[in-house]
């Protein structure tokens, strides 16, 4: 059967949450869009990226992170920090975090947390399941590389539920 044009047409949406949204969920923002460019799926997602405090809102993203992303050809856009707002949970598909804690302080927003994932759950073969914040480590390049595996999981977990 075949779906309504409507639904055939309907973007999926996906929202990173990082604590200050400067860091990983921009980078994982990033990182996507790039992945899901060079998949030819541009015209099928929407993605964003919000911070579950308020610290950084209308920042562009660390300087760690536009240096990291850049360096790998990746184009950080025009993204300027947010905070995660009640009414995502009802725009977006998928809500991924990037650790326990971000999970832990959305639950004050969520009334559907069954939309809620952790990104590295989709990188298998990585023992860490909480990605470092690298405003405190330094460490961007290293949380580039645990971000850059997991979105692609996450991408070939979107495609396979979604048959795309």
């Amino acid at each position: 059967m075949d779906l309504p044009t409507e639904k055939q047409n309907e973007k999926l949406k996906v929202l990173f949450v990082c604590m200050g949204n400067i860091c990983r969920s921009p980078m994982a923002e990033a990182l996507f869009r790039h992945q899901v460019v060079s998949a030819g799926l541009a015209d099928r997602f929407e993605i964003d990226s919000a911070g579950t405090h308020s610290y950084h809102v209308g920042e562009r993203p660390h300087p760690g992170t536009q240096r990291v992303l850049y360096s790998h050809g990746v184009e950080v856009g025009d993204q300027r920090a947010r905070q995660l707002r009640p009414g995502d949970f009802r725009t977006f598909d998928y809500i991924v975090a990037m650790d326990a804690d971000n999970v832990a302080d959305m639950t004050d927003y969520a009334p559907r947390v069954d939309k809620v994932y952790r990104l590295l759950d989709f990188s298998p073969n990585q023992a860490l399941r909480d990605g470092p914040d690298p405003y405190y480590t330094g460490q961007f390049e290293e949380v580039y590389e645990l971000v850059s595996h997991a979105t692609k999981g996450l991408l070939a977990y979107i495609r396979r539920e979604r048959g795309l």
